[in-house]
Formats: structure tokens, sequence, C-alpha cells
């Protein structure tokens, strides 16, 4: 298939630009004293949790020389440090896990500050509709240039649909236990409560104030979302079941069902829209905060059938003229 060579030439046009107004040109990036690759080697290591560095050298597409050096400075600067392997494993210096020290966190949340105000800025020259387009264009062109690096064609397509899937309940039920009995050591009692909890909701999905998406890739479900407009009560929506396989995680996929969900609280006229999660979820945590959430309260519990430290998000009804698009972040 051919490509205009008119729109081959706008979108190198277009790349260039960013490429010098997003900083790149320069030695530092995103008003860090770091490359720009140690930039965005700390916002994956803050997104994804850890990472070893042959892991990064196929994530950043750099030599393994160049990640090594530049492992060794932030590691001496205080950003990052080594993890143990899981049991069992006996590491080399390639398969070392890697995390964020507490001051590679605190380096990592001022880069998204920063990140978010420059995006935020530029797509406030924007109206509503084009900031979408851009958002989903540049995440499947993203997608399209990573494929074409690793040689690979691009996985098929992956739509959101609204409303009742066959296998919905047990495939959500799946992913959630899947993801917190790697990431939190829960169990049955955990995988039980998703599963009943939703197969009731199920049930009260016809009545307004209610709704579910689901993330579908070749007819198979791979995310979901649901809001439950009745449960709070005083006109407050209740983000339930949010979760992606972890094949789609870093996808934009979790964007894009959050977009939606948060779309339908609005059109709704919720007076706020709240979610209940737990400490130490940082990538979910950076991607409730960045479409209005904030944290109003946490403490010790175990409702989920294991300790933990739980937290309540709030996202009050945003002001009239002014319905929160997640394009701008």
């Amino acid at each position: 298939m051919s490509t205009d060579t008119a729109l081959v030439a706008l979108v190198r046009s277009a790349s260039r630009t960013m490429v010098r107004e997003l900083g790149f040109m320069q030695t530092t990036l995103a008003a860090t004293d770091y490359s720009p690759s140690a930039v965005h080697t700390l916002l994956e290591l803050d997104m994804q949790g850890a990472l070893t560095a042959a892991q990064l050298v196929q994530l950043l597409g750099l030599e393994k020389s160049s990640v090594s050096r530049m492992l060794a400075k932030l590691a001496a600067a205080g950003e990052v440090a080594e993890c143990p392997p899981p049991a069992g494993m006996v590491a080399d210096a390639r398969t070392k896990p890697l995390q964020l020290t507490a001051q590679g966190r605190r380096t990592a949340a001022a880069i998204h500050r920063y990140g978010r105000q420059r995006v935020e800025a530029a797509l406030q020259q924007l109206s509503p509709a084009v900031q979408q387009t851009v958002a989903q264009g540049l995440n499947a062109y993203a997608g399209a240039l990573q494929s074409c690096r690793q040689g690979q064609a691009m996985p098929p397509a992956i739509t959101l649909h609204a409303g009742y899937r066959p296998g919905v309940i047990g495939r959500v039920a799946e992913m959630h236990a899947r993801f917190y009995t790697r990431h939190a050591g829960f169990g049955a009692f955990f995988e039980s409560k998703v599963a009943g909890g939703l197969a009731e909701f199920v049930g009260r999905l016809e009545q307004p104030g209610n709704q579910i998406w689901c993330a579908i890739q070749q007819d198979r479900i791979v995310g979901a979302i649901a809001i439950d407009g009745q449960d709070l009560g005083q006109g407050q929506a209740h983000l339930r079941w949010f979760i992606l396989d972890d094949g789609c995680r870093g996808s934009g996929v979790g964007r894009r069902l959050l977009q939606q969900a948060l779309a339908f609280c609005d059109q709704q006229d919720f007076a706020a829209t709240q979610l209940w999660t737990f400490q130490g979820l940082d990538a979910a945590r950076a991607l409730y905060e960045a479409h209005g959430f904030a944290l109003v309260h946490e403490a010790p519990g175990s409702q989920w059938g294991h300790a933990v430290t739980e937290q309540q998000f709030t996202r009050p009804r945003p002001n009239t003229g002014a319905i929160a698009h997640a394009a701008k972040t």
C-alpha cells in the first residue's frame, strides 16, 4: 500500500517541529539535568515499577553500552537502585531489576508535572474535538513507529464497546485476579469479591447512571471500566473494575477507557466521581491524578482480603464548559 507523498512530507515536518519544541535538540530534557534517554528511563521505571537493563535496551532502542553508562550515572546520582530478583532467579548484571529510589520517584513526579503543563498549554490552543484527534492519532503513529523498529506487524486494533459483552464477568474477574495476585498477593477472596460484585452490577446495567465499557481486540476482552451511578447515592458516581490485560498495558487503552467513563460521568452530571484503590499502584495513581482525581483519604484496611493502605480518590464535577478530556494529559 503506497502512501501519499504530500502526507509523508507533512508528518515529517510536524515530527521535526515537535522534536525542537519539546526540547529534544537540547542536551538535557524536561527541566532536569538529565539527557533525554535518562529522563525516559526514569519515567518508564516510574510507570512499570522495575525493569532490567536488558529490558531498557529493548524499550528505549539504545545500545547496551549506552544504557549501562546511563544507568550507572543515575545510580550514582541516587535516582535508581537494584532490587532483589524474583525468588529462585540468579541474576547477572543484565537481569538484575532496577527501581526508582525515593529521590527517583520525586524526580519522576517533577518530570510528569513538567510534561503535563507543556502538553496542557499546547492542547488548550485546540478545540476538544481536535484534542481527541491529536491524542488518538499520535498514539497510533507512535505504535506504528515502534512496530517498524521492532520488525513486527502492528497488533490488531483495540476498540471500545459500551454495555454488556458475553463473558465480561468471568474475564474481568480473571484479569483482576492475575494482576493483583502478582502485584499485591491477593487470592481467592479477592477474585470472588470482584466476580460477585460485577455480577450484581451487570444486573443493574439497564438502569440510568450505570455503564460498563470493554476494550476488545480480535473479539477478546482486554480491558474494562465501569461507572456505578447507584451504590454511593447523593448524586455521586463510583468508578469500578478498571483493569487491563497485561498485553495492552502502556498502549493508551487505559487512558481511552478512562476518557469514556469520565465523559459519561460528565454527561450524567454527577456531583463527583469516587474510586477506591490502595497504596503502591503508582502508574494508576498518576493516570487518575492526570484526569482530575485527588487523594482525599487513606487508611489501613482489608476489604480486598489482604492488609493494605486503602486510598480514596475524588474527582469533582467539572465547571460548566470545562469538561475534562484525557487528551489534556
